[in-house]
């Protein structure tokens, strides 16, 4: 049998002080913090999937590795940019629209569901919360 793989279960990445950036992404991102588990915090992603943080006494810095992390809408993704370099002076990493390296180094790229196929996304109980359906085009001229 052939190894399906369902998505992401969890990813890391490394800071030098855990608690501030407990606070910065928990401010930045709304996410709320779970208990348990190796490393130094857990931060919930979605519904199935969690970020560790571990703290570290020396960053290694890193050329392209990055996470992605996926908002409602274009106007979240706005608000996230905006805060973040309104409020923590962070300048974008690239020329792409919300693309940032957090206080400690770790770049993350944000995006929101329509940079995405839904139909990846639909089973996931979120997408369904917010209401998102499939709009069938209307046939015009069509019989």
């Amino acid at each position: 049998m052939a190894v399906q793989v369902y998505g992401c279960n969890h990813i890391v990445i490394e800071v030098t002080d855990a608690k501030k950036a407990v606070k910065f992404y928990s401010d930045v991102f709304g996410l709320k913090m779970l208990k348990g588990g190796e490393g130094a915090a857990w931060c919930k992603l979605g519904e199935h999937q969690f970020m560790a943080i571990f703290e570290v006494e020396t960053l290694q810095a890193d050329r392209v590795k990055h996470f992605g992390l996926m908002v409602r809408d274009a106007h979240q993704v706005k608000e996230v940019r905006s805060k973040l370099i309104a409020r923590y002076k962070l300048k974008p990493a690239s020329n792409l629209r919300c693309d940032f390296r957090d206080p400690w180094g770790n770049r993350f790229q944000v995006g929101d569901l329509s940079d995405e196929s839904l139909v990846w996304l639909l089973p996931y109980q979120e997408v369904q919360k917010a209401g998102i359906t499939f709009i069938k085009p209307s046939r015009k001229g069509t019989a």
